[in-house]
């Protein structure tokens, strides 16, 4: 049976509760649920996560340090969220990065890395054919994070993790075009044909025009 297992086994990161609820609370935040300029009571907070008011105030400090919250001197903590020329330069600035991350995953990646892309390549063609987008997603998300882990450059898959992470939720509404899953494929097959053929160069001009592709899709 075909299973995606091996993606959530090898990929999906161990969390704490604090860093559960932190993640939550920046779901809300990026995807409009909590709107910009609207006032999060910390008191709601303890209640819906039941977590005391120390380690929320922990929480709501390190989401101002990733600019998503404002706090104000005897007022208290607000949304900041995101605007659509910040979801822009995201967009950008992911795609400079992750050019440079598969060349360079090109170049390093490990057999059980190859083993692994390639069984994900195949689950992509696989579930492409039973038109499951929700799967697709998935499997895109797996994708990836074997290329970002493969690039063996701790700084740049943190930097990308976040950048996806904040594209993936700012863009929840986004709607897809009938053709999008057998395009999708084409722009994937060229990249992992490039990892197959060890070919760098052939592999961050595959990605720069997938990654154009995707910023053009979402306008």
């Amino acid at each position: 049976m075909v299973t995606l297992d091996f993606l959530s086994n090898d990929y999906k990161e161990k969390k704490t509760t604090a860093q559960l609820v932190e993640e939550k609370i920046e779901i809300d935040i990026i995807s409009g649920r909590l709107a910009p300029g609207k006032r999060i009571n910390e008191r709601d907070l303890c209640e819906k996560y039941g977590l005391s008011r120390t380690p929320i105030r922990e929480i709501l400090r390190r989401i101002e340090g990733n600019g998503l919250v404002r706090s104000i001197p005897n007022r208290g903590v607000f949304a900041v969220g995101l605007s659509p020329q910040a979801v822009d330069d995201l967009y950008y600035l992911k795609s400079i990065l992750e050019v440079q991350c598969v060349r360079w995953a090109i170049e390093r990646i490990e057999e059980h890395q190859m083993e692994m892309l390639t069984e994900t390549f195949d689950f992509m063609q696989f579930y492409t054919l039973s038109n499951d987008l929700g799967k697709i997603l998935r499997i895109n998300d797996g994708f990836d994070a074997i290329i970002y882990d493969a690039a063996h450059n701790r700084e740049l898959e943190a930097r990308l993790r976040r950048y996806s992470f904040l594209l993936k939720y700012a863009s929840s509404d986004i709607s897809y075009p009938l053709n999008y899953l057998p395009t999708v494929l084409e722009e994937h097959r060229a990249i992992y044909e490039a990892f197959v053929a060890g070919d760098a160069q052939a592999g961050a001009e595959a990605a720069e025009i997938h990654l154009y592709k995707t910023m053009l899709r979402r306008k």
